[in-house]
């Protein structure tokens, strides 16, 4: 006779609560078969950084430099130029 494996309460797996009958986790698909462990009780939080984990390293080494480029002045300077062109050819149009 074999006994009946029971579902834990928090999926081991995404950290869900499974209903007490179930076979597997509603939100993730995880059963016995594909995650849950028998001494399975609560969502051990595997992915979670380390206590001496260091958010602006972490930000320069995902995405680079947090420092945006700057502008170059001779791109002011024609958009500056272009608005008043624009403004300029503007009145003269309405006379």
């Amino acid at each position: 006779m074999t006994s009946k494996l029971r579902a834990p309460k928090v999926c081991p797996v995404c950290g869900e609560d499974v209903p007490r009958a179930a076979l597997a986790c509603p939100e993730c698909g995880a059963d016995h078969t594909s995650g849950w462990r028998e001494d399975a009780e609560a969502y051990d939080a595997v992915d979670l950084p380390d206590e001496d984990f260091d958010y602006e390293e972490f930000v320069k080494q995902e995405f680079g430099s947090s420092r945006r480029p700057a502008i170059k002045r001779v791109w002011w300077v024609t958009a500056i130029l272009l608005i008043a062109a624009f403004i300029a050819i503007y009145f003269y149009a309405a006379h």
